[in-house]
């Protein structure tokens, strides 16, 4: 199908089609999502969830405590925020089944830069896919029920029409009672049109900015005056009434009220009526008008804060229904979201040097939760982030204890995600030759960006504390880790033959027998192999070699049984992988020659380092990207 007829199928798909009132009343008797409310249809929209055992998932079930949770298609691309995209579900459902969220105000609530005007955009973007039906003509898109009395028809309309009765509470607007007046009460010379409802053309959807405190009036929200119609009309005529106010137009759809307590208290008074009553006053004295939609608002803090503490603003308090938004605080989702910020840009195709978009999304988190006690800050994040520490940081507490102790604000400070990616731009433009990103340049250009920002003196410190205490000094391991990777040509069999060795050596220790050597004729008594293995333990601070040995020979009599008597591959067991890649890399003056990009002594030399160079350009890096990261991590290696 070509652009042409797909954009021609699309547009025709969304034109007005024009009913009879019969007609669309035989349709309500088929079809409920007809007359369904604008909650109902978000619903509808919104879709069904796809539920996620999180026992399933070693990961997933440490972050959410093995529960069953709900993903949702249409939320795809909001990486870490299921509890904020639940509760927003939440009030919707609870909204179409007639609760008291149906007369409330949905209130997202977050720091700046961490998603709520996307969850807004997503909200209306998806309150477009269902279709309205409406009176033709109305200029408030108002529901053809609207012209029934919900006493004298509403039994009516549920017995013959299956319409229940909670659906034939809105009133008719001035208009719609002019109208009627002018057919002298037959309704059946209205018609009723099924439209769909358009952000571009504020059909049922529409966003209000708080304007000047000196001038905004409420006029924004419920219409006003059209001067030129009063040569026709007299000034209460609902015909002299422009009905532009952002509560006309988003009669049966939504309403976004950006930054909303900016706004003077006494323009949101109508969003109180609309909201409880279902209708609301317009400016000049006609009859009130209906309004059976959702106000979806957000602001930052400081201004629900001060909105908050003032006692008057208690009667509109308790209309709200507070969602927090706050910032990721998991690196892995994290990292999905600059991913995802990169997609849509020209960046997307720049290199990336592995670990760079990890190291930013750590230091963005880092920045976002709370110091613990008696735990350090980096072992939170990484518990945060799903990983297990019970035996590498024993003093590490279990998600839920950090999440209690941090208390409900967590996540509502520190560096936004929008901060995070202005970093991430300048680091692909530093180099002024080649357009790619590296944790180096990161790192330089986090300390500069701090410094310049002029933080708070404590907060200064905390995020340059990260930056050199935690975020470099693993850094250092990650990339001493890639170059001796690529450096060990034979890097697999070599761990595997140290794998391999440990384990026949914990065995007949274990077994307190003597252990002869098939290739020397070299026999170690259990002193010897003791003395062997802890030549591989002591460098990874394995605290309690009795019990370690014993596991690894039982994990590995295990995998030989479920394998045909073939040993498992050494890095299957992430334990004793770290413990063997340190005895690896303890050495790095061997690597010297290899990695430095000085004139090589000679051929052999000049060979290994070309196929180092290959092999670290094959793991992600440019080539320029490996003389810099080369160069600091020897630099950094002979300072340490």
């Amino acid at each position: 199908m070509s652009i042409f007829s797909h954009y021609r199928e699309r547009y025709e798909a969304t034109q007005q089609e024009e009913l009879s009132i019969k007609e669309y009343l035989d349709l309500c008797k088929k079809d409920p999502s007809v007359y369904a409310s604008a909650a109902e249809r978000m619903l509808m929209a919104i879709g069904e969830p796809e539920m996620v055992d999180t026992a399933s998932d070693p990961r997933l079930s440490r972050i959410f405590s093995n529960k069953m949770i709900k993903r949702y298609k249409a939320f795809g691309d909001f990486y870490g925020m299921e509890e904020c995209i639940q509760q927003i579900v939440s009030f919707f459902k609870h909204a179409a089944q007639g609760l008291e969220e149906k007369k409330q105000i949905l209130y997202l609530l977050g720091p700046v830069g961490g998603g709520k005007s996307s969850l807004a955009e997503m909200l209306k973007t998806l309150m477009e896919k269902m279709p309205i039906y409406c009176i033709k003509g109305s200029p408030v898109f108002e529901s053809p029920l609207g012209l029934f009395n919900p006493d004298e028809d509403g039994k009516i309309l549920e017995e013959d029409y299956g319409i229940p009765r909670r659906y034939v509470k809105t009133i008719m607007s001035p208009w719609a009672a002019k109208r009627l007046q002018e057919f002298h009460g037959d309704i059946t010379q209205f018609k009723v049109v099924k439209v769909y409802p358009s952000i571009l053309n504020q059909i049922a959807i529409t966003k209000t900015e708080p304007g000047d405190e000196n001038n905004q009036d409420i006029s924004s929200l419920v219409g006003k005056v059209d001067i030129r119609q009063l040569e026709e009309f007299p000034q209460n005529d609902p015909d002299a009434y422009s009905f532009s106010g952002g509560l006309c137009r988003a009669n049966q759809g939504l309403m976004e009220f950006v930054e909303m307590f900016k706004a003077p208290i006494k323009v949101l008074h109508p969003l109180l009526t609309a909201t409880q009553e279902g209708n609301f006053n317009s400016t000049e004295g006609l009859g009130a008008i209906p309004f059976d939609g959702i106000i979806l608002a957000h602001s930052n803090e400081s201004e629900w804060q001060n909105f908050r503490n003032n006692k008057n603003n208690e009667a509109f308090i308790d209309r709200v229904y507070i969602v927090k938004v706050p910032y990721c605080l998991r690196v892995k989702e994290e990292m999905l979201i600059y991913e995802k910020l990169l997609q849509n840009s020209s960046l997307s195709k720049a290199p990336c040097a592995p670990d760079t978009l990890r190291m930013l999304a750590q230091f963005s988190v880092l920045s976002r939760i709370k110091e613990p006690e008696n735990s350090n800050v980096y072992s939170k994040m990484r518990v945060y982030d799903g990983e297990n520490l019970k035996d590498t940081d024993p003093k590490a507490k279990s998600l839920q204890e950090y999440k209690d102790a941090a208390g409900v604000d967590e996540g509502m400070t520190g560096l936004s995600t929008r901060f995070a990616f202005k970093i991430l731009s300048k680091v692909f433009n530093f180099d002024p030759t080649e357009i790619a990103a590296n944790p180096v340049h990161l790192m330089y250009v986090l300390e500069q960006q701090i410094e310049q920002e002029q933080f708070p003196k404590e907060v200064q410190e905390k995020y340059l504390n990260g930056l050199k205490e935690y975020i470099s000094p693993k850094y250092v391991d990650f990339i001493g880790k890639e170059i001796q990777t690529a450096y060990l040509e034979s890097y697999a069999e070599y761990g595997q033959n140290i794998f391999d060795r440990y384990v026949t050596y914990a065995d007949f220790w274990i077994q307190d027998q003597e252990y002869r050597d098939h290739e020397t004729g070299e026999i170690l008594n259990r002193a010897s192999l003791n003395e062997e293995l802890e030549k591989i333990e002591k460098p990874a601070g394995i605290s309690n070699p009795k019990d370690f040995r014993n596991e690894i020979v039982n994990f590995v009599l295990r995998a030989k049984a479920n394998n045909s008597g073939k040993s498992p591959d050494w890095r299957s067991y992430e334990k004793l992988r770290t413990v063997i890649e340190k005895k690896m890399f303890s050495n790095t003056e061997d690597l010297l020659p290899v990695i430095s990009f000085n004139a090589k002594a000679s051929a052999q030399d000049k060979k290994k380092h070309q196929d180092f160079v290959q092999r670290m350009v094959e793991r992600g890096y440019t080539e320029k990207q490996v003389r810099l990261l080369s160069e600091w991590y020897l630099r950094v290696r002979k300072s340490q």
